[in-house]
């Protein structure tokens, strides 16, 4: 018998609002600091006008009706609400997502509101961003106007998109600004800031009796060894507390466990730094920890880890260019490529059991956790368009196989409610422009105009039926 998803279960598509949104100059928004960040002389794009969805949203959600999407996730881009983070409130901003709402749900599909999605309004961005304290209670405001203005229509709440990703882009890998190089301290602080941030939101979200759920969105990606050595063992654990325990200790288990903390404290004794814990930190985090309704899980990707004992060295694939990717941290390890697993052309393994296994982990070590929903996870490359068709036969291979992990670990006793595809329609990608492609709905970045790809009418069939089928079953 073939396997089939629950009757509710969500079938997805995902935005953001910077990368989706266009308009960055209308209605009363203020800048966030990709804006200027991305006019910069060198700059191959911007999200002046993106997807175009602040003006296309009526459109872009009746084709998600037709084709089977009962889900989106939307950012509320902070700058539209409070232009310039701390100050006056924007009606115009507050009205369009007022009409933004009203629309998902005279449709059919359930939002779910990301408040913090890589877009920190440009002035507390130069204040230092997560790295001012500051920022937290600027955050808590910003997440009080929302849900005092949209709380009685939206039921699912996010607090913030994949801190560890914001965090190493900002201060690590250094592609997001202030582009930043090796600086692990600072992105663990960040981190860290960002789960304090987290954690008040729960608390207030709570406090405000608001018949709904909330939740934080996370990048989870299993670490493998790349061969059975002790030192190779000992990298992919190492990898694996910063990116993936730090994180869920914080939200799941109501604090950094001893091993954790001794771990990222060793690192960052490596690299030169230390972690900032203020008084009450912990005690926030403790509280919201119980009070999470769910967690959202991104994931594109597992690493294969090997012992290195150099200097951090980090080359990023921003291009598509495969095997241009180098990542070697100090105190950690190097990640390196399994011959046996097929890559993306950005280097991102495909490995379906990888979420498989971090779904696993999540129920087996954090057993208080209520429901999971995976957030985002979907395949990048260059689509070919050829009178208005888009054959994306390996995205839809790539999604069936990881739906397919999904109903493993449903059956192994995961409670996982929802799948969502990123993206909805194809997005500026922050570090990628426009030529990596992710969405059911081709834009043509021209025209504007969008046309379903083939994975639009597999994903049609599949959320009608709740089974899966293979891409050779869709007549496109």
């Amino acid at each position: 018998m073939m396997r089939a998803f629950d009757s509710n279960f969500i079938f997805g598509g995902a935005t953001a609002a910077y990368q989706a949104e266009g308009a960055v100059n209308i209605d009363g928004r203020g800048p966030c600091y990709w804006d200027e960040y991305l006019h910069r002389p060198e700059s191959r794009y911007n999200g002046d006008i993106a997807s175009d969805f602040y003006h296309k949203y009526k459109e872009d959600l009746q084709l998600s009706k037709d084709f089977g999407v009962n889900g989106i996730r939307i950012s509320i881009a902070w700058t539209r609400i409070i232009p310039d983070g701390k100050g006056e409130i924007n009606l115009k901003g507050i009205d369009y997502y007022n009409k933004l709402i009203d629309e998902c749900l005279k449709n059919g599909i359930e939002p779910f509101v990301t408040l913090h999605h890589f877009d920190t309004p440009l002035p507390l961005y130069k204040e230092g961003d997560w790295l001012n304290r500051e920022n937290i209670e600027h955050f808590v405001r910003f997440a009080r106007v929302c849900f005092e203005n949209f709380g009685d229509r939206v039921k699912k709440w996010i607090t913030i998109n994949e801190p560890l990703s914001l965090a190493l882009g900002q201060y690590v890998i250094g592609h997001f600004p202030p582009n930043i190089r090796y600086d692990i301290p600072k992105s663990v602080q960040a981190m860290h800031n960002m789960m304090v941030a987290h954690s008040k939101v729960v608390e207030l979200y709570k406090s405000m009796d608001l018949k709904g759920e909330i939740g934080i969105v996370h990048i989870l990606q299993s670490k493998y060894p790349i061969s059975e050595s002790e030192e190779d063992k000992r990298a992919a654990y190492l990898e694996d507390i910063l990116a993936n325990r730090f994180m869920l200790d914080a939200c799941l288990g109501g604090g950094y466990q001893a091993e954790t903390l001794k771990v990222v404290q060793d690192i960052l004794k490596a690299n030169n730094g230390s972690l900032e814990i203020e008084p009450n930190d912990m005690e926030i985090i403790k509280s919201a920890a119980g009070k999470n309704d769910f967690l959202g899980v991104n994931y594109y990707a597992s690493d294969f880890l090997a012992h290195y004992d150099g200097e951090t060295e980090i080359r990023h694939n921003g291009t598509g260019d495969k095997g241009t990717l180098v990542f070697r941290i100090k105190g950690i390890g190097e990640r390196v490529i399994n011959n046996d697993i097929p890559a993306t052309d950005w280097d991102w393994p495909i490995y379906p059991k990888g979420l498989y296994d971090m779904l696993m982990s999540i129920k087996n070590d954090y057993p208080k956790y209520k429901t999971i929903y995976v957030t985002e996870n979907g395949l990048g490359y260059k689509d070919n368009f050829e009178n208005g068709k888009i054959y994306d036969d390996e995205r839809i291979d790539y999604v069936k196989n990881h739906m397919d992990a999904i109903l493993d670990a449903i059956e192994d006793g995961v409670n996982v409610q929802g799948y969502f595809i990123w993206s909805l329609m194809d997005l500026l990608s922050w570090t990628n422009g426009f030529n990596k492609r992710y969405g059911l709905f081709y834009v043509d970045y021209d025209t504007q105009d969008r046309y379903p790809k083939k994975s639009a009418y597999w994903w049609k069939k599949v959320s009608e039926n709740k089974k899966l089928i293979d891409s050779n079953e869709i007549d496109y």
